[in-house]
């Protein structure tokens, strides 16, 4: 009987025993399943980018200014017949606006008078030119004469009237010679008089402004009424752009980028005013003219995009991505995971074998595979850098029963949201932890249902570590 009784208490021990294993393994099951997040290996496209931001401008402007000053007194019309204003569309020789032509008209006709008066005195001294020729003449006939009765000796001629003689050849001379010289200047104030006019003709023009380009009016500067003065700059009235069917982004990139960057490089680039939408343009060029501010340089990159369709408008903001580098179908897990550590509480038993490796690449210099000691921070610093064709070695983490374990994983292109890796037994389809799930959130709860909770059960608190 006694002996029934021991064998009873021995029976009733091993089943309480094995009902608390059984209980602690199901609730250490439920909560290594529901605190991790996770994600699996997938095959898929990367493209390596350049974020910038940028201003889109038109491909070439016209500033139509003022060449004189005065009051606009009215507007030409634009190719659809109305007011010239924003957004117009105008040809070459279009009129953009008038500016009262009283005063420059005046000084042309005052221009023009004079040179009427100053046409009209060449003829006038032309003829006394003439007439001072034929008196040069007889005078010359007069002093050969002198000279021939004078060398006869005859005594005809008195020595009074040979030098009279001689005194009238001379005068008459020289007044042919002042005349010639007179009617020169004559001619030369003609010219200047033709200038002048010229020019008043010319600023009179001037009160008419004309469109020199084929192009949209993008900003109109001056209204009716307005007095423009026209000084050592020319003031701006109208801003045209010639073609918006073709415009450039002047995208500021940071000097640390800029290497990357090369003509007819392919960008993608988004503006707010149509923020599902996603336009392409190419790289013209690479601005050499750097720009400092708080001690960051940037350089602005011209890219080139097409706006046949007449949505982008000019000076709108954009947010530019030029693609670096491409890789298709690769393996790829999301970046968060890369980023990843677990505690040493999480690692268990793995915590001290993955310690001693870490101690022995320390002691041999190698670095294939990160320190099992480093932390969160350090392994996502290693993943930032493995973009382009720069390759990295970190470590991936799946679960193993009760606790996690460590992949080694040589990581290569990344674009933010997912990073190419390779690695021995690393192959798609595979569960890889990306993340921790807190206790009492919702995705816990899932994932304890899943594990075979029931959702009406009082839940237990979290037991602190």
């Amino acid at each position: 009987m006694r002996k029934a009784i021991v064998i009873l208490l021995i029976v009733i021990l091993l089943g309480a025993i094995g009902a608390g294993v059984y209980w602690w393994y199901s609730r250490h099951k439920v909560e290594t399943a529901g605190k991790f997040r996770t994600a699996v290996v997938a095959r898929g496209d990367i493209v390596s980018t350049v974020s910038a931001t940028g201003t889109i401008e038109p491909v070439e402007l016209v500033d139509v200014g003022a060449q004189v000053a005065g009051v606009i007194v009215s507007f030409g019309t634009d190719v659809k017949g109305k007011p010239v204003d924003y957004d117009s569309v105008v040809t070459e020789g279009t009129v953009l606006a008038s500016i009262d032509p009283r005063t420059y008209q005046a000084a042309l006709d005052m221009a023009q008078a004079t040179l009427d008066q100053a046409e009209a005195n060449v003829p006038k001294m032309e003829a006394d030119l003439e007439q001072k020729k034929a008196l040069l003449e007889q005078a010359a006939n007069d002093w050969k004469r002198a000279q021939t009765l004078w060398d006869t000796k005859s005594g005809a001629l008195a020595q009074t009237a040979y030098d009279q003689y001689k005194a009238n050849y001379e005068v008459a001379k020289s007044n042919v010679d002042e005349d010639i010289a007179s009617i020169k200047v004559a001619k030369a104030a003609v010219a200047g008089d033709q200038a002048a006019a010229d020019q008043c003709k010319i600023n009179l023009a001037y009160c008419t402004i004309k469109s020199p380009v084929k192009g949209t009016i993008i900003d109109r500067r001056v209204n009716i009424g307005e007095t423009v003065v026209s000084s050592l700059s020319s003031p701006s009235l109208f801003l045209i752009a010639k073609d918006l069917t073709k415009l450039e982004i002047w995208a500021a990139v940071n000097e640390a980028d800029v290497g990357g960057i090369y003509e007819n490089q392919p960008v993608k680039f988004t503006v707010d005013a149509f923020p599902n939408q996603t336009f392409d343009g190419t790289v013209a060029r690479v601005r050499l003219n750097a720009t400092m501010t708080s001690n960051v340089v940037t350089y602005t990159v011209e890219v080139n995009t097409d706006n046949s369709g007449g949505k982008l408008l000019p000076y709108l903001t954009a947010n530019v991505w030029f693609e670096t580098g491409r890789k298709e179908k690769i393996l790829m897990v999301p970046s968060a995971a890369l980023r990843w550590t677990p505690t040493p509480a999480q690692r268990g038993p793995y915590a001290s074998a993955e310690a001693g490796k870490g101690r022995q690449k320390a002691a041999s210099g190698d670095d294939m595979q990160a320190p099992a000691a480093k932390d969160g921070a350090d392994n996502g610093q290693q993943q930032a850098n493995a973009s382009g064709s720069r390759r990295k070695h970190a470590r991936l983490w799946v679960t193993d029963g009760a606790y996690v374990k460590a992949i080694p994983v040589t990581v290569g292109m990344s674009d933010g949201l997912n990073t190419e890796i390779t690695g021995e037994g690393v192959e798609e389809g595979l569960e890889v932890i990306t993340g921790d799930i807190l206790p009492g959130s919702a995705q816990a709860a899932a994932a304890s249902n899943q594990a075979g909770a029931s959702p009406f059960a009082p839940q237990l608190p979290p037991r602190k570590r």
